[in-house]
């Protein structure tokens, strides 16, 4: 845990937020302790605080930026493939505590499980430091990584998809999971997109952002984009 908190520059008031959001959730299931929480609840807390953060940080940096320009920015700020990279820039998957079947199924490197951890590692530090040692933890990740993005797009496929569905008033875009398989630590998701009802594209991915993104690709394509 010391060595960790030396890795993201906090330290903590109360160690257990820390383990908290360390643990996933096939560790708290192995060992069957209610008292052994898993990162669930925090990630949850953690994706609201970093997109807070995150939107603040662009909307005063950035004053030249429209709207939809502003909401790609902080999709891709946000996406499980950019948190997984800033992950693997403290070394969490090795900080994490993981079931036996999860570790020796390569969970430390799975990028949902480290981008899920990240979100529950912003989560501990806002409850033990508050809001400004949240974002100060936040900001030594994404500041480098946006003016990196402002010279290398990222293919935002559901923001684009609904910027195009917006031209159309009265279009409804909708997503909907078509099927989930695979033992935990390595599951698989399909998620199916629709346009008023009308089924208009399909995706796999090993999490469910990653399923849908590809969704919306494939829809894009099918139209012609």
């Amino acid at each position: 845990m010391k060595d960790f908190e030396n890795r993201i520059e906090y330290k903590f008031k109360n160690p257990k937020l820390l383990e908290e959001a360390l643990t996933h959730s096939s560790y708290a299931n192995e060992h069957r302790d209610k008292r052994i929480k898993c990162n669930e609840r925090l990630e949850f807390l953690g994706d609201a605080v970093l997109s807070v953060v995150v939107a603040d940080y662009i909307f005063e940096n950035y004053p030249d930026l429209p709207e939809g320009e502003l909401t790609k920015l902080r999709s891709a700020l946000v996406c499980e493939k950019a948190l997984y990279m800033f992950g693997k820039q403290i070394k969490l998957g090795e900080y994490l505590l993981l079931s036996r079947g999860e570790k020796n199924g390569g969970g430390a490197e799975r990028p949902s499980i480290v981008s899920d951890a990240f979100e529950a590692v912003i989560a501990a530090i806002y409850l033990d430091g508050g809001l400004e040692a949240a974002r100060k933890h936040i900001l030594r990740f994404v500041i480098p990584e946006v003016k990196n993005m402002r010279t290398k797009p990222f293919k935002d496929y559901k923001t684009t998809l609904q910027e195009i569905v917006q031209k159309n008033p009265g279009e409804i875009l909708e997503y909907n999971m078509v099927s989930e398989s695979g033992p935990d630590h390595d599951k698989h998701f399909v998620f199916e997109v629709y346009l008023n009802s009308n089924v208009i594209g399909k995706g796999g991915g090993h999490s469910k952002k990653e399923a849908e993104q590809n969704a919306a690709r494939e829809a894009l394509e099918l139209m012609g984009y």
